[in-house]
């Protein structure tokens, strides 16, 4: 009767995988009372920001298709046979991008792996190759150009990987000449990838054809000067630099001229010390993760401080340690929350773009 231990198992994975179940995509918002939105600032102020929930990883895929008993049963007997299979979650989400198809990707250093968030065809994909026998390592900035054209920058491969976006390899960016490639952010209407060099205190630009353009910024910690820098934003022909040594956010034109900073070091919501994600919403607006106090702090296109959004804590809205932030569309701004293990998701309702 040996044959028949192997036989049941063939036989229920083949009727699972034949059975292959829905799924539908939902926005976690696990601890947030329906009838209380959570909003920023709070009332009586006229809310500017609400929260719509979080990205957590499997599980906001809820399967929708009601299985039958012989389905049920055979999972059963799987997981009893080889044990439940760990769930495809995050787990120290660093920072992520939103394409033209809604699609959310998200780097995690401690899964090693891209997470994709397809909304639309209600699947979650992850890719873990940085290139064809290379896992990656420490996978931290992600970008999207015009083209769908996937960028993630490993830090510990020194090196950009890029994608198409069904995750075949296009070839690499930088090998050999980039130290500790960090965040990216692009422009999309030269098609040139910035790309943040936290050890080489500088960005590295990269034109459509892959090729190195230029090289914005040097070490130093006077006007100009770059100390770490670690994530970068680009709008309207300006591109933002979180300076975390120097505790501020650096302005540089496309070109590379110095067009000044916001921010200092300070005690006060508003303040620096250890500033890294910065991202540009369609009006101009900056959001700077200050991860060591756990805000994310919104400033008006000029650099004056607004309002902060979050606090320490693992309640919805709250953070532990933040890394990158990103704006998607219809006015939606997304924070990895590191060590909470998510991505937090708000909204700017406060009208107009």
């Amino acid at each position: 009767m040996r044959w028949l231990f192997p036989l049941v198992v063939t036989l229920a994975l083949g009727a699972i995988a034949c059975q292959s179940a829905r799924y539908q995509f939902v926005l976690d918002a696990t601890g947030t009372p329906p009838d209380q939105p959570l909003v920023w600032p709070q009332p009586p102020e006229a809310p500017r920001y609400t929260y719509l929930g979080q990205l957590l990883g499997e599980r906001n895929f809820i399967k929708e298709q009601a299985q039958s008993p012989l389905r049920g049963a055979l999972e059963w007997l799987t997981g009893a046979l080889f044990g439940e299979a760990a769930p495809r979650d995050l787990a120290r989400p660093q920072s992520g991008a939103v394409d033209a198809q809604g699609r959310v990707y998200v780097t995690d250093v401690s899964r090693q792996a891209l997470f994709v968030f397809d909304r639309a065809a209600n699947q979650l994909a992850v890719w873990d190759m940085a290139e064809p026998f290379t896992r990656f390592v420490a996978p931290i900035g992600v970008a999207v150009n015009g083209a769908g054209e996937v960028f993630v920058a490993d830090a510990e491969l020194g090196l950009v990987a890029r994608f198409d976006g069904q995750g075949r390899h296009l070839g690499v960016l930088g090998r050999g000449f980039l130290k500790r490639p960090t965040g990216l952010a692009f422009d999309r209407d030269r098609g040139e990838l910035y790309v943040v060099d936290t050890h080489a205190h500088d960005i590295k630009v990269y034109n459509a054809r892959g090729d190195l353009a230029r090289v914005i910024g040097r070490r130093g910690e006077d006007q100009e000067g770059l100390n770490f820098p670690i994530y970068a934003a680009y709008h309207n022909g300006k591109v933002y630099v979180t300076d975390s040594i120097n505790a501020r956010v650096q302005i540089f034109s496309a070109a590379g001229d110095y067009l000044g900073s916001f921010g200092k070091r300070g005690l006060y919501v508003g303040n620096f010390t250890r500033p890294k994600g910065i991202a540009t919403d369609v009006a101009g607006r900056i959001y700077v993760v200050e991860s060591y106090y756990d805000y994310m702090l919104v400033f008006d296109p000029r650099g004056e401080f607004l309002l902060p959004l979050g606090g320490s804590g693992a309640a919805p809205g709250k953070f532990y340690l933040p890394a990158g932030v990103w704006a998607g569309p219809e006015n939606t701004i997304y924070v990895a929350d590191m060590f909470n293990r998510r991505v937090v998701v708000f909204q700017y309702v406060g009208g107009g773009q």
